[in-house]
């Protein structure tokens, strides 16, 4: 029993070159984007693996759980690392299972395809247009791995049509549950829902059928402003644009300014992005023109949309924070006073600033304030209340989302608390706040 036993067994199982216990490995796989958090930054570090696997296939992730629950050892299932706040750190040591070496793509069909959880989600869109068509939406972070995303992720390019992740994007899933002849169990639909962004606490994600769309002609469009306002004041009309775009983001001119150096992002004015049907190209310079801003340039290509993406949802306070270290934190935030109401949302943290997503319905973004203390970000969570403001505090790695659900599938699903144990925490009281 324990981490030395289930290492000789997995060197057996997947091979010596799938297996590590050198320092350098375990710290690589004990960490992900947390630092993005000024508040879990300073709790790090919040465990270090002991064991490193990287099962090749699906049923070899199948193997390496069954392995590690016959030792008894914790599992925590990491794709690319992406991840912004602690989810695929493995709090209770034991075993890392990097699921980014099983990468086969099984198979291409109308409407749909079927890959395994290390194929990253940049390889499927590539594939996927080849083949006359697109994924309905795929992360900011393109490269991460599609078990990853399905595991951590919530909404993405592609979002303002299709909604958020666990809305009919994943038609069937391969799981892995934690038993010690763990196998893989096929789940469709409904069924497949409960294990989306629950980081794998209830099953691991081994393979993943999502679903396609036929391939539109997206054209990036490049917009400035004098103002952020004037920006602000077509969000909601570049959402309602038809075809739908699949993806429109704005940020005030400190924020562009620390976004990486473009051309369509001149200085020292408020920028929009947007991935756009051609068709609504027209309509969209309309728009621009008339809330006194100017289109910079229109790009196309895949990889194209796919580096406008990078500059989308967190990336912007990504880049802000190495533009000033240490300074500023984020909440992820919602509704019409985003843009009604701007001044006094800005004015809830010394320093905000938004960055804006446009979604049917309703505004999202980025609130950026500087960052003090966590007491200080918590002290803000009323009054984004009054203001009508919905949010998520990004701030804690538990499950957040469904969390009663999850607690009771994981019963079943993994009766020993073995699958990434620290992240599934209902007896805590933690200060999450509201949902955006």
């Amino acid at each position: 029993m324990g981490v030395a036993a289930l290492a000789a067994e997995l060197r057996v199982l997947l091979g010596e070159e799938n297996v590590s216990e050198d320092a350098a490995a375990l710290d690589r796989a004990s960490v992900d984007g947390a630092r993005l958090s000024p508040i879990i930054a300073g709790q790090l570090p919040l465990g270090r693996a002991e064991l490193v696997a990287w099962p090749t296939s699906a049923d070899l992730i199948a193997a390496t759980v069954a392995a590690a629950v016959r030792h008894q050892v914790p599992i925590t299932p990491r794709g690319k690392g992406t991840g912004n706040y602690g989810q695929a750190i493995p709090m209770s040591g034991g075993l890392v299972l990097d699921t980014t070496r099983a990468r086969a793509v099984v198979e291409f069909g109308d409407g749909y395809v079927v890959v395994e959880a290390g194929v990253p989600m940049a390889q499927i869109e590539h594939e996927a247009n080849a083949r006359g068509q697109q994924v309905l939406m795929y992360p900011s972070t393109a490269n991460s791995s599609i078990g990853g995303f399905l595991s951590g992720g919530s909404g993405g390019t592609g979002s303002i049509r299709h909604g958020m992740l666990h809305q009919d994007f994943a038609l069937a899933l391969d799981v892995v549950h934690a038993r010690e002849d763990a196998g893989l169990v096929h789940v469709e639909g409904a069924e497949a829902e409960p294990y989306i962004h629950n980081y794998g606490t209830a099953g691991i994600i081994a393979r993943a059928k999502i679903a396609l769309e036929p391939l539109q002609p997206w054209k990036g469009l490049f917009a400035s402003f004098g103002t952020f306002e004037q920006a602000l004041s077509v969000i909601r009309s570049f959402a309602d644009l038809e075809p739908t775009p699949r993806l429109v983001s704005a940020d005030p001119v400190t924020l562009a300014e620390a976004l990486p150096a473009d051309e369509g992002i001149p200085a020292g004015r408020a920028s929009l992005r947007a991935i756009l049907d051609q068709a609504s190209l027209e309509a969209a310079t309309a728009l621009v023109e008339q809330a006194g801003g100017r289109v910079e340039l229109i790009r196309e290509g895949t990889q194209a949309m796919l580096r406008m993406s990078r500059i989308s949802y967190n990336h912007p306070i990504e880049w802000l924070q190495k533009s000033f270290p240490g300074k500023y934190f984020h909440l992820e935030v919602a509704g019409d006073a985003l843009i009604d109401r701007i001044a006094e949302v800005e004015q809830v943290y010394a320093g905000g600033m938004l960055h804006i997503e446009a979604q049917k319905g309703r505004p999202i973004g980025m609130l950026a304030g500087i960052y003090s203390s966590a007491d200080e970000v918590y002290a803000g969570f009323d009054r984004l209340t009054e203001l009508g403001v919905g949010f998520h505090n990004c701030h804690q790695w538990y499950v957040d989302y469904q969390p009663e659900r999850t607690a009771e599938l994981a019963r079943t699903t993994d009766p020993r608390g073995l699958l990434n144990p620290g992240k599934l925490q209902q007896e805590l009281t933690v200060r999450t706040g509201r949902q955006a």
